[in-house]
């Protein structure tokens, strides 16, 4: 499933045509992203919760040549499922 599934399903659904159900996932995306952005935690109940982790500077090695190279810190999201999503799937 990709964004245009997510758009179609809400517009039929929904009963809204394909653009405002395109707003509307464009504003839950941005509004989650823009949470991670400002390092807050974005938990969607029953389905996953989403955070920033901090990576600190590490030292690694180039695969090409060889050569060692410093890894600068990063954020990066971490996707976490909840107990419901992870029943569901197994089932």
């Amino acid at each position: 499933m990709n964004t245009q599934d997510l758009i179609a399903i809400l517009a039929e659904q929904q009963g809204l045509s394909k653009a405002e159900a395109r707003r509307y996932i464009s504003l839950f995306f941005d509004a989650m992203s823009d949470a991670l952005a400002r390092g807050e935690r974005v938990e969607i109940r029953g389905l996953c919760a989403f955070k920033v982790k901090e990576y600190k500077s590490y030292k690694g090695r180039n695969p090409k040549t060889g050569e060692a190279v410093t890894v600068r810190p990063k954020k990066l999201p971490y996707f976490k499922p909840l107990a419901e999503l992870k029943d569901r799937v197994d089932k």
